[in-house]
């Protein structure tokens, strides 16, 4: 791992906000795509849904059956819990500190709602989903779907006294349960308020940070609690500091350097591409759900 003496921090370029979308009584927001970012090459998409409480008795979540082609998508549960199904037939409940990585591929069908306890008891409720892009030779990629409980994924002690929970990639001498497509890189972490962390980031790559909560200084600069934080890809650290307790998203990636054009749920790399998806779909070709 690169110490602070030699390593060449990286710097804050902008901040973008997560912006209020609501889905229904669902609480969501939105930082990517925005306003001044399309996207983060490879990162496409990031759902902040929560933090809020469901009654007793609730109607749940209403990602009911949809398609999708092209890409992965990341699912983070912070509190709650979600039930998966897929046209690929995996099933699973994932409960809070879990992760879901999907890779949609060359197409899948799959629902996300919440499981009968949870619609019957309600209850604290916290997700994030990211859409991580493909290139145009694995886009057809064999969909495949991994679940992982709080205890599948390594918590791993950082120098500071923070908390980094491997999810992909390599840490030190540990790897984290799911192995990308891409060699991506995803982490949460926990970085108690006094905190002070240099993490290592191969320069070049894209990096992904979402403060989900908490004061904290990135490169010095002060960012803020629901926000994209874009930085720039020449230095190969970022050193964070922490004031308050917080939260944070924390991966990162090649650049792919393709062109990309979406449609809803499926992001391919020209507008024929997405004509197919859509007929192929409509055919039969993804594969079915049952409600």
């Amino acid at each position: 791992m690169s110490s602070e003496k030699t390593s060449t921090a990286r710097h804050v370029i902008a901040q973008h906000p997560a912006r209020r979308d609501d889905i229904g009584d669902l609480v969501t927001r939105r930082p990517l795509p925005g306003p001044q970012l399309e996207q983060l090459d490879p990162f496409l998409f990031l759902n902040h849904h929560g933090p809020q409480t469901y009654p007793a008795n609730n109607g749940g979540l209403p990602f009911g059956p949809h398609p999708h082609r092209g890409f992965e998508t990341v699912t983070f549960i912070l509190e709650g819990s979600l039930a998966h199904a897929d046209s690929t037939q995996h099933q699973s409940v994932i409960h809070a500190g879990g992760v879901q990585w999907m890779t949609a591929g060359s197409g899948i069908v799959h629902a996300e709602i919440s499981p009968e306890a949870f619609l019957r008891d309600g209850g604290p409720l916290e997700i994030l989903q990211l859409w991580v892009n493909l290139p145009a030779r694995l886009k057809m990629s064999k969909p495949h779907y991994v679940g992982l409980q709080h205890d599948d994924i390594p918590s791993l002690a950082l120098p500071g006294g923070g908390e980094l929970n491997l999810i992909a990639g390599q840490w030190d001498e540990q790897a984290g349960p799911v192995e990308s497509l891409t060699g991506v890189f995803m982490s949460t972490l926990k970085l108690p308020a006094g905190t002070r962390e240099t993490l290592p980031v191969e320069s070049g790559r894209q990096v992904f940070l979402y403060v989900v909560d908490g004061d904290l200084e990135v490169g010095g600069e002060p960012v803020q609690p629901h926000h994209l934080i874009e930085v720039d890809r020449a230095g190969d650290s970022l050193v964070i500091e922490a004031s308050s307790d917080a939260r944070l998203l924390f991966g990162h990636g090649d650049v792919i350097d393709e062109p990309v054009y979406s449609h809803g749920p499926f992001v391919m790399n020209t507008r024929e591409e997405i004509v197919q998806a859509v007929e192929d779909y409509q055919n039969g070709k993804f594969g079915g759900l049952d409600a």
